[in-house]
Order: structure tokens, then C-alpha cells, then sequence
């Protein structure tokens, strides 16, 4: 059984920043990739960022491109997520995902394999 586990969610004004981290435990199969998803109250789970462990090459949802910056280490199985300029529209549950094997995209949540518990992030204007 794999484990994800976010941490570093919290509140914080518009313009502001935070930092969330995804570590994963526990019976840990192949990773190919990590994303980030989040959901807003009444919204869909809409993707943030992933990326692929195989060349680092990382991918953004347009809403946070220039402002999130996704990295990690495969070797240790964490993912970061760093986010700058932090607007009230960001403000939802985050989440770490993982796909196991490449599904084809990076940009659907039905194509991640494990899923973490979410981290709450409130921004304020």
C-alpha cells in the first residue's frame, strides 16, 4: 500500500506564497510521474502541474504557469510545489497524485494510480 502525504498548506494574503510537499511511503511500486491536482468547494478536481521522473520535463495547468513551480526527487519520492503570487482563485484542497506507468496524459486525474489526503490552501484578498 502506497502512502502519499501532503503537508504545507495553510492561509496566506493574495500575492503571497507557500510551499507544499508530497512524500510518499509505504510499498512503493514504479513511479513514472507526480502531479498536483486541486479542488475548489462546488468545483471539479482540476489539474495544477505534474512531472515526469523519466526526463524532468514538468507541465502546468495555463491558470498557474509563470507562477507554480513543480519539482522533485524521484530518488527520495517527493514532490514540491512552490506557489508564488498566490491569488483568492487559488485557494482549494490540494492534492499529490502519482501514476505508476505512463496513462497517456498527465493532465486527467482518472490517469493517476494513488492519491494523497489533501492539504487545505486559503488565500485572502
Amino acid at each position: 500500500q502506497v502512502q502519499l502525504v501532503e503537508s504545507g498548506g495553510g492561509s496566506v494574503q493574495a500575492g503571497g506564497s507557500l510551499r507544499l510537499s508530497c512524500a510518499a511511503s509505504g510499498r512503493t511500486f514504479s513511479s513514472y510521474a507526480m502531479g498536483w491536482f486541486r479542488q475548489a468547494p462546488g468545483k471539479e478536481r482540476e489539474f495544477v502541474a505534474a512531472i515526469s521522473w523519466s526526463d524532468e520535463r514538468t507541465y502546468y495547468a495555463d491558470s498557474v504557469k509563470g507562477r507554480f513551480t513543480i519539482a522533485g526527487d524521484n530518488a527520495k519520492n517527493t514532490v514540491y510545489l512552490q506557489m508564488n503570487s498566490l491569488k483568492p482563485e487559488d485557494t482549494a484542497v490540494y492534492y499529490c497524485a502519482q501514476q505508476r506507468y505512463f496513462s497517456g496524459s498527465y493532465y486527467y486525474a482518472r490517469t493517476y494510480d494513488d492519491w494523497g489526503q489533501g492539504t487545505q490552501v486559503a488565500v485572502s484578498s
